[in-house]
């Protein structure tokens, strides 16, 4: 859900998705690809080996090295961006979520429950509202699907649409099931301390050749690096073109994580979509099997 369920894992508006008409066309096109067999893969042995009693050892991410140079004080930048990656990540975790969706004549609520196995797999499922229930969101590795029950297909999402809106909201399908990377997609720096939030300042840049809506994001992080407190996306032409914020940290398995993610677009006054962890489990017991075609296809 850092970056979600950056998590996290986290989180395309295509029929029921709420897209665009040009969108619906582009993602009509696409082939609904069996994933690979899930039998054997590598994710799960790496997951076997790694849980006890069905945990992962949580409390572990909070014993890495420091994230500050203890002689210095500056950020050590490489392990805050893996920290920040890896925030709502774990071998696997399960979660329960709240998307509110504000607009100025509007509001919209679902509650989802989302798992994650390793990097390379999420699925997210949508509970409530009924007339929504059952819409899904599957992601392999680069590859992503949406199930729509309501005319019971599933549609392949080219890796062109990930930064396009999920379910109308002001996320973006990337921001929900964290295909990106900020240590791999960005060059960073350290700018400046921030006063407001308190913390410092990590100017990031896309690399050459990354594909993307962001030329620029300007994060905010807590003192320490550990947490994060802002974002700033700047489009490809240096505008700034939405902010997140990130409130509420709770402690589960051992992990601080901030628990309310509220994003709001810069050029539309009164809209803005807010994204809440009611419970997060890492290290849960996931099956392998649950990241298919077949089963994202059970969830109606």
């Amino acid at each position: 859900m850092h970056r979600i369920l950056r998590l996290c894992l986290s989180i395309v508006a295509l029929g029921a998705f709420g897209l665009e008409a040009r969108s619906q066309d582009e993602a009509g096109r696409g082939e609904a690809v069996e994933p690979p067999d899930a039998t054997g893969a590598e994710a799960a042995s790496d997951t076997a080996s790694s849980m006890a009693d069905g945990k992962d050892s949580s409390k572990s991410h909070a014993d890495t090295p420091p994230l500050v140079h203890p002689t210095t004080g500056e950020l050590v930048l490489k392990r805050v961006l893996e920290h920040l990656d890896d925030l709502y990540r774990a071998e696997s975790s399960i979660s329960t979520m709240t998307l509110t969706v504000f607009k100025p004549r509007r509001t919209r609520k679902l509650t989802m429950k989302a798992w994650t196995l390793g990097k390379e797999k999420a699925l997210i499922v949508i509970e409530a509202p009924a007339r929504e229930k059952g819409t899904a969101t599957l992601r392999i590795g680069k590859n992503l699907w949406n199930y729509m029950p309501n005319i019971a297909r599933t549609i392949r999402i080219p890796p062109s649409m990930m930064l396009s809106s999920w379910m109308g909201s002001d996320f973006t399908n990337d921001d929900l099931v964290r295909e990106s990377s900020l240590l791999d997609d960005f060059d960073a720096e350290v700018t400046s301390r921030s006063t407001d939030p308190e913390g410092w300042i990590v100017d990031l840049r896309a690399k050459e050749g990354t594909v993307g809506l962001w030329d620029r994001i300007e994060y905010v992080v807590t003192p320490d690096g550990t947490l994060p407190l802002e974002a700033r996306y700047y489009d490809r032409r240096g505008r700034l073109a939405r902010v997140m914020t990130f409130s509420d940290v709770r402690e589960f398995d051992g992990r601080a994580v901030p628990t309310r993610m509220e994003m709001a677009p810069a050029d539309k006054e009164g809209y803005k979509t807010v994204l809440v962890y009611d419970e997060l489990d890492f290290g849960a017991d996931v099956p392998e099997s649950l990241f298919t075609l077949s089963t994202l296809e059970q969830h109606r």
